[in-house]
């Protein structure tokens, strides 16, 4: 009898698309706690949310295509490095958050803008948002920490899921 775990990783696709909905889900998380929820994002937020989307791209072909084992697994491999260095990037934000360590001096959220009278209005009308403050907690944990944490797991999840797999393609 399999377990579910056997079960999981022994669909030659399913980990890869499941790699790929958990970073869509947290680029839709952050998206939504910015447009909705009003929480505007720093630079070291930006540079979290740009893991999570080049996490995708190693991903893809895995989750896609027909791909032998050996294929399937560099995949998986690259998708958990891309996790690991969000981890890093997550859990260095965190740090600043936390005034473990100090974060860099010109950390507020690009702005894109057409002309220069635009480019003037958006900067004049912008939020200023610091790396350092913490716009959310849950249980004494930020964003940037549960970022961590998730990408973490996420990278663990998919190397398991490289070193797992012999599955047909």
């Amino acid at each position: 009898m399999m377990s579910k775990t056997t079960t999981l990783f022994a669909a030659p696709r399913l980990p890869s698309l499941l790699l790929i909905l958990a970073a869509l889900t947290a680029l839709g998380t952050a998206f939504a706690s910015q447009y909705w929820g009003g929480l505007n994002p720093c630079d070291m937020c930006w540079w979290q949310r740009y893991a999570y989307m080049t996490v995708i791209l190693p991903l893809l072909p895995s989750a896609l295509l027909r791909l032998t084992a050996a294929q399937r697994r560099v995949s998986l491999i690259l998708g958990g490095l891309v996790f690991l260095v969000g981890a890093g990037i997550s859990l260095f934000h965190a740090g600043v958050e936390q005034k473990w360590w100090e974060g860099f001096t010109a950390c507020t959220a690009p702005i894109s803008s057409g002309g220069l009278d635009d480019l003037r209005a958006a900067i004049l009308a912008a939020p200023v948002v610091r790396c350092d403050e913490i716009p959310w907690s849950l249980f004494g944990i930020s964003i940037a920490g549960f970022s961590a944490i998730a990408s973490l797991i996420l990278a663990l999840f998919a190397f398991k899921a490289a070193f797992s797999t012999e599955q047909a393609g």
